[in-house]
């Protein structure tokens, strides 16, 4: 399967669940795209982790060392309020 946007893979596992749910398919059909929407359900998560890790910020603590912690906006927050 070739690379497929986010946006657009999660779409297309909507869709999928929606034709899923309105049970018109035959069971060779439904296991079909059960089957594609696990693979697209997969490339998701992997692009997710991968964007979870591009958050991923150093910090310096107390002690003066360095260590990994995901991003968060509160924080962003309290260090430009922290700022003269």
């Amino acid at each position: 399967m070739a690379a497929v946007k986010f946006e657009q893979a999660m779409a297309r596992l909507e869709a999928i669940v929606g034709q899923l749910e309105n049970g018109d398919l035959s069971l060779d059909e439904s296991l079909k795209i059960f089957e594609e929407g696990i693979r697209l359900s997969k490339n998701c998560l992997k692009v997710l982790e991968e964007a979870e890790r591009k958050v991923e910020v150093l910090v310096q603590d107390t002690n003066g060392k360095k260590q990994l912690r995901a991003f968060s906006l509160d924080d962003d927050a309290d260090e430009a309020s922290l700022e003269p």
